[in-house]
């Protein structure tokens, strides 16, 4: 054990004594490494990140609330048999709302200025097409296939985007838009942070302020869609049902003014039948009322609260590159594979 422990010390300093001899090799190398990755963290366009965190009401799979449920009970209706529907929305699924193509779409319409003011008042898409910056080798590889950047004073572009069949040129650009936006839910706390990151500290948090909304609008709608529909449905028997009862009561007005000095039964009649159907018109205009009050508190209910614990602002300083990150990086590396070239090198001479 004792002279298998020296024999790996005696490897261990021989080692270490061959890459010491070649000290000029890597001083060379690292030298190359560092001005390599100073370029290639100069060639890197600028970038700037906004972020914004809310907390979102978590919706449970329960019926209505216990005060809706005691005001339908107050006018003698009972709405906790049919309410037993489960929100389909949790947070752990808005990553994937804000990614879909239709949000990403919308998104792209949204209207934007950079914080110098070269640029005021144009699209997304338009911002993404004609003004976005890529490092050099990108027009290389041709891994980006955008047109060359236009002038400002350019005419602006109508967006017509057809979802269900992009080009090429639209796929890419969308693609940009939906990497820049990152939307992550923590799984223990349901905190919601959204990160967007552009060329441009103005545009970055406009974007993210933007996301925001939006992806509120669409949970919101989401939600409340089938409560308000039962609403609009309410609303428009409630209407019929007072034109009912509105003419009913003229009716019944218009006979009995008419018969005043009536002593017939067959006229005593007609008043009483036509009394009754008023009657009945206006129970049923005012159940109907009462279950268009219950419609809006359930709308009121349904319509999800979110808590903004973090606006969005407009970022300071620049969230990538890291500069020194890839100097040091790339230096590591060459340290690395200098060292495995010698150790090779030597081995195949012993």
């Amino acid at each position: 054990m004792d002279n298998k422990t020296n024999t790996e010390k005696i490897d261990l300093l021989e080692i270490i004594t061959l890459l010491w001899q070649q000290k000029k090799l890597f001083s060379i190398t690292i030298g190359i490494a560092a001005i390599i990755g100073i370029i290639i963290s100069f060639s890197i366009p600028k970038s700037y990140e906004s972020q914004v965190i809310l907390a979102p009401e978590v919706s449970s799979a329960t019926s209505l609330g216990g005060n809706l449920s005691e005001i339908a009970s107050m006018v003698g209706v009972n709405v906790s048999a049919g309410s037993r529907d489960v929100d389909a929305f949790y947070p752990e699924i808005y990553p994937q709302i804000t990614n879909s193509l239709p949000f990403i779409i919308n998104i792209s319409k949204t209207k934007v200025s950079k914080e110098d003011q070269t640029i005021k008042n144009i699209t997304l898409y338009d911002y993404q097409k004609k003004y976005i910056k890529y490092p050099w080798w990108n027009k290389i590889i041709g891994i980006f296939e955008f047109p060359e950047q236009e002038n400002p004073s350019n005419k602006k572009e109508e967006i017509n985007i057809n979802a269900f069949h992009l080009r090429k040129e639209q796929e890419n650009i969308l693609s940009n838009i939906r990497n820049s936006i990152l939307c992550n839910v923590d799984k223990k706390t349901n905190l919601i942070t959204i990160k967007v990151t552009t060329q441009d500290p103005l545009i970055s948090a406009t974007l993210a302020d933007k996301v925001q909304i939006e992806l509120q609008k669409y949970i919101t709608n989401y939600r409340t869609k089938k409560a308000k529909n039962d609403l609009y449905y309410l609303l428009k028997l409630q209407n019929q049902a007072k034109s009912q009862y509105e003419r009913a009561r003229r009716k019944y007005g218009h006979t009995v003014d008419s018969n005043l000095d009536v002593v017939y039964e067959s006229a005593k009649s007609d008043q009483d039948e036509l009394e009754n159907d008023m009657q009945l018109k206006y129970n049923a205009y005012t159940q109907i009322a009462q279950q268009v009050q219950i419609a809006r508190a359930k709308v009121q209910e349904r319509t999800p609260v979110f808590t903004q614990i973090q606006p969005a602002t407009v970022p300071l300083k620049k969230s990538a590159p890291k500069r020194i990150t890839i100097v040091l990086g790339l230096i590591l590396l060459d340290i690395f594979c200098t060292s495995f070239y010698i150790i090779i090198k030597n081995s195949k001479k012993a």
